[in-house]
């Protein structure tokens, strides 16, 4: 079942046609022996991510940021403790960064977008030849716009109210995108919305005067993954579950 799920998958999130970072490796990244019986959703490949799918029988795991982000590393210390627990749980690894922030069913951007009700997201935010984000027109307070985004994200935001109080567009890109502020006001939104960014970005949101909001790297990208697993485990009459380990970033 293993290659009909992954041959499924590549063509669903368009694997091979979305350019991304080197080390996102999209796809496949640790196979099994070919049985799956559960499926797990997570942001990260982290060591205490696939201890949890060990644990609860998941022998598929969808996540977001793989296990080669940091880069090329020797198989030793944390490293190998994370090869060594999936292989020996039968534990395949699939991993989806850009192609499951810009699909435009499932991803990240379009999810966070929709639920915020805000009016019908138009794509955005050019990178690598492709927009990754989507934009909203509207018309709301900040302050109310502030409040609806907690509620939908869950938790307590960062913002710096460099723009306008009244919000008219508002640009969406999830993950750690708050270094390419100075992009979102060339394409023209008041109000930014991603996870992350640098210290210096506060006072750049001031001075381009835009609104700035970081809702964390980790809680704007919870929703592909977990769309994506139920998706998949409707399809193929499987279970799924959530694996939540929260950065708090």
């Amino acid at each position: 079942m293993l290659d009909s799920i992954c041959s499924y998958l590549d063509g669903f999130l368009r694997i091979k046609e979305v350019e991304d970072y080197p080390n996102a490796l999209n796809g496949l990244q640790i196979e099994n022996n070919g049985r799956v019986t559960g499926i797990g959703a997570a942001v990260d490949a982290s060591e205490a991510v696939i201890e949890m799918a060990a644990g609860q029988q998941v022998d598929l795991l969808l996540v977001h940021h793989g296990l080669f982000w940091g880069g090329l590393a020797r198989l030793t210390g944390s490293q190998f403790r994370k090869f060594r627990r999936a292989i020996s749980s039968n534990l395949a690894i699939y991993s989806a960064h850009l192609p499951l922030d810009i699909h435009p069913q499932i991803g990240n951007n379009i999810l966070l977008a929709r639920r915020l009700e805000l009016g019908e997201p138009e794509p955005f935010f050019m990178l690598k030849g492709q927009n990754v984000g989507f934009a909203i027109a509207t018309q709301i307070d900040r302050d109310k716009l502030l409040h609806r985004l907690k509620e939908v994200l869950g938790r307590e935001v960062w913002v710096c109210w460099g723009g306008p109080q009244q919000v008219r567009r508002i640009g969406i890109v999830t993950g750690g995108a708050g270094s390419q502020l100075k992009q979102a006001v060339a394409e023209g939104v008041d109000t930014f919305i991603t996870g992350e960014g640098p210290h210096h970005t506060f006072s750049l949101a001031e001075e381009l005067g835009i609104n700035l909001i970081y809702g964390g790297h980790y809680a704007t990208e919870t929703f592909g993954v977990r769309a994506l697993a139920e998706g998949i485990a409707a399809k193929f009459g499987l279970p799924w579950t959530f694996l939540d380990h929260p950065s708090g970033l």
